[in-house]
């Protein structure tokens, strides 16, 4: 029995008259857009969130090579993927927000426009700087997703949204296991500048056919913008996520990390008492403590922090040598076909996400996606085992991460209003990017304490121990997962 999220045919917005016509699934919030072209809605926003996938992840198998490429040093070059994830962190609640004021379209396009430009500049310098300034641009794409997923929600018909919703948020974990072999092939077999100018290419068609094809949204809240707010969570997350990243660099123990943990703490507390009060919120945080929302969000933090060590942890491990600890001595380009399984697995399980959430509830398949992921972690704790089986853990571990990634959106959209909905999704984005951006720097810390003497090479212990942390973080989200709402709890929202 599917899940039924009723919407009301009538609104009220805030700060617009009442002459404006309602938002209704089906398409009556888009009557700008041809009937003829309502059907590329879906393809169109796809694509654009594959887009901003392949742009958080294009940089990884060039790191290597990017200090040869730039004259830079490792500590400089590594800002090419903390940009990126420290302003995609940054920038999607408040674009989220925005959407939901002054329209889902228009900051679509800025998105993508955001992401064109960086990858014009990439491909047209190898200036350390203004490529860290140009990866940070790109950033802004990971505001597609949310936004996307509110547009579906006032454009299609009420039987057609789970499903589409569910397919779109499987696209990060496409984006991201087709990005890796994309970039590692260029960078193979041409100049690597190359990579980018066919991003930018990509992302020129597709900011223009969202010009034509998705509607303008007449579902608004209206209000002022928080800028304070805005400011404040962009300070917090900077103090929060720059030690983070930068911690094996600097020391965890270092004045520097201390203290910008500390600022974190303090901002964060002061940003919650400021939303609090303000009367239009960036984040309306009583409705995010409410258990039918925290917990989805707690559960994307986590699943955000396995996925990205299916992703991470691999690549490395395929990559080392066997001479020197643990590896299977691959290329680049072979470490990265390998992680084709995960695409091909978040392709077909984004289906059987929303079948099963359909039949049986969001809650069952979360779950479930969360036994996946440990046992996929716990195949790849195996020491010493045949590569056919790393590609198998591969497979099972993605096949969690689209249960669950593919049932969160689901979630959110029986717990907000209609006119929240891409701030909410917005916030449930930033935690897997923080869950992410934490993986990334947990597994430096623990691969970097079990390298052999010399730097030749990656013990078998730190491999195991990383996938092991990631196998931790499957089991808080399984146990997490008795605190969602069930199908018979779950009920329309009013607006």
């Amino acid at each position: 029995m599917p899940v039924s999220i009723s919407l009301p045919l009538r609104l009220h917005v805030p700060g617009r008259s009442s002459s404006s016509a309602p938002a209704h699934p089906g398409g009556r919030a888009a009557e700008k857009t041809p009937r003829d072209l309502r059907h590329l809605v879906f393809p169109v926003l796809a694509v654009g969130a594959v887009f901003q996938a392949i742009m958080q992840t294009v940089m990884v198998p060039l790191l290597p090579s990017m200090p040869e490429f730039t004259g830079a040093g490792p500590t400089a070059v590594s800002w090419l993927v903390t940009s990126t994830l420290l302003v995609g962190a940054v920038m999607t609640p408040i674009f989220g927000r925005l959407a939901d004021m002054i329209g889902k379209k228009r900051m679509l396009l800025i998105a993508f426009s955001l992401m064109t430009l960086g990858s014009i500049v990439c491909a047209s310098t190898s200036d350390i700087g203004l490529l860290i300034l140009a990866r940070g641009l790109q950033g802004a794409g990971a505001a597609v997703l949310p936004i996307g997923m509110a547009v579906l929600r006032e454009v299609l018909p009420r039987d057609r949204v789970d499903r589409s919703i569910a397919v779109l948020s499987s696209t990060l974990g496409i984006g991201t296991a087709i990005g890796i072999p994309f970039a590692a092939a260029i960078v193979q077999f041409a100049d690597w500048h190359l990579l980018f100018w066919i991003t930018a290419a990509i992302g020129a068609g597709v900011a223009l056919a969202a010009w034509f094809v998705i509607p303008e949204s007449r579902t608004r809240t209206g209000g002022r913008f928080d800028t304070v707010g805005a400011a404040g969570l962009s300070a917090a997350l900077v103090c929060l996520l720059v030690p983070i990243t930068q911690g094996s660099t600097w020391g965890w123990t270092s004045p520097a990390v201390l203290l910008t943990f500390a600022a974190s703490v303090v901002l964060f507390a002061l940003w919650g008492v400021q939303q609090l009060r303000n009367r239009n919120p960036l984040v309306d945080l009583r409705v995010s403590v409410r258990r039918s929302v925290l917990a989805p969000h707690l559960s994307a933090l986590l699943v955000g922090f396995a996925f990205y060590g299916n992703t991470l942890i691999t690549t490395q491990l395929l990559q080392a040598s066997s001479e020197h600890g643990a590896g299977y001595d691959l290329t680049i380009l072979q470490a990265a076909a390998c992680q084709l399984a995960a695409s091909v697995a978040m392709m077909i399980f984004a289906i059987v996400a929303s079948r099963i959430t359909e039949r049986f509830g969001p809650k069952v398949t979360i779950m479930t996606g969360a036994v996946f992921l440990l046992a996929g972690y716990c195949v790849h704790a195996v020491p010493a085992k045949p590569l056919w089986i790393v590609v198998a853990a591969i497979f099972v571990a993605a096949i969690g991460t689209s249960l669950v990634y593919c049932t969160l959106p689901v979630l959110l959209l029986g717990a907000v209003p209609l006119s929240q909905n891409a701030a909410a999704n917005g916030v449930n984005v930033l935690l897997r990017t923080v869950g992410s951006t934490v993986c990334s720097a947990v597994v430096a810390s623990v691969l970097a304490a079990h390298t052999l003497g010399g730097g030749l090479g990656i013990g078998t212990a730190g491999f195991v121990m990383a996938y092991l942390v990631c196998a931790g973080c499957a089991v808080i989200v399984f146990v997490s997962g008795f605190a969602l709402p069930s199908r018979q709890a779950m009920r329309p929202v009013a607006e």
